[in-house]
């Protein structure tokens, strides 16, 4: 039966840790049943694998408030941590339809950018919704060639029903798609802006009108003709 989207909302995401040991079984056998309902491959992982990836802090378990599992998702660096994958996203059946596996995909996703702040992250996946989650993130759809050459990695995908057709193309392509986020693009993005907002700034040269000052001369003084005292001498 379908959950309530008030129930779904209540359900905490959390960094797994060694107390949350006792739902691995629970997690491998959810993986493994949802891989048949789509019909689809997808890479099985051991238990001592997932309780390793809880031991390291590199899990996201999502639990109801009375302790039911109802999501999961583990983080895996390879190349030296030049390569971040965010695996194994699943959530139980009666879970699904709220957008619970937005916010356990987020939470792997922030952890991620967190802990290794210049690696790349990807994942392979054959879900549309897995892809949308993806996008809106801010991957990209990119050929096998640019994810990460670890062989550890690739490894992983034996234990795929479709493993025969990655081997085919050697490692070219498969049924899954590939998907990556690379952080220099937000840099390349904050350059670019950068510079459009100096192109959109334009400085007009201020014209200032120079008035020309005026000089204060003192009043002139009217020169009067100050009369001379002629004295006259009349001739008889």
């Amino acid at each position: 039966m379908k959950k309530e989207t008030s129930e779904v909302d209540e359900i905490s995401i959390v960094l797994a840790d060694e107390s949350h040991l006792p739902y691995v079984k629970t997690i491998l056998t959810t993986i493994e049943e949802a891989a048949k309902v789509r019909g689809t491959g997808i890479a099985k992982r051991s238990p001592e694998y997932i309780e390793s990836k809880m031991k390291e802090g590199k899990a996201i378990i999502a639990l109801t408030q009375e302790g039911e599992f109802a999501g999961f998702c583990y983080i895996e660096t390879w190349g030296d941590k030049k390569f971040v994958a965010n695996s194994g996203l699943i959530v139980v059946d009666t879970f699904r339809g709220h957008g619970l596996a937005k916010r356990i995909k987020k939470k792997a996703f922030q952890i991620s950018r967190e802990r290794y702040p210049d690696a790349k992250i990807f994942g392979l996946t054959t879900g549309l919704a897995v892809m949308k989650i993806n996008s809106e993130l801010g991957y990209r759809p990119v050929t096998f060639s640019e994810l990460t050459d670890d062989e550890d990695f690739w490894k992983g995908c034996q234990s795929c029903v479709n493993y025969d057709i990655l081997q085919r193309t050697n490692r070219k392509h498969c049924l899954c798609t590939g998907m990556l986020y690379d952080p220099a693009w937000n840099k390349e993005k904050e350059e670019e802006k950068a510079k459009s907002k100096v192109k959109a700034i334009v400085v007009k040269p201020v014209k200032k009108t120079i008035k020309p000052s005026a000089k204060t001369s003192a009043p002139k003084k009217k020169i009067r003709n100050k009369p001379t005292n002629v004295m006259k001498i009349s001739l008889f």
